[in-house]
């Protein structure tokens, strides 16, 4: 049997025949965030553009396509649908 210095600890049994407890460690699901392709400052520009040619802000309310945060969803998951404001 050879003998070592485990300066950090971190060293596994020296005996290759031990069978240690088993610890299955529960991991939390992926998040994933979608990414858009315009920067938020393009999208700035864009939103006041459309605003000037469009006036969407005339009673319309919703969430914005370029909020990622309200369309975050798990790896299983398919990305929530993106709802036309109303």
């Amino acid at each position: 049997m050879t003998e070592k210095i485990d300066t950090q600890g971190m060293s596994g049994p020296v005996d290759p025949n031990y069978k240690g407890p088993v610890r299955i460690q529960p991991h939390k699901p992926l998040l994933i965030e979608p990414r858009r392709l315009h920067t938020p400052e393009m999208v700035k520009e864009l939103k006041i553009l459309i605003h000037e040619v469009l006036d969407e802000r005339g009673g319309k309310k919703g969430i914005s396509y370029f909020d990622t945060k309200n369309f975050k969803h798990g790896v299983d998951e398919d990305e929530p649908l993106y709802e036309v404001w109303q």
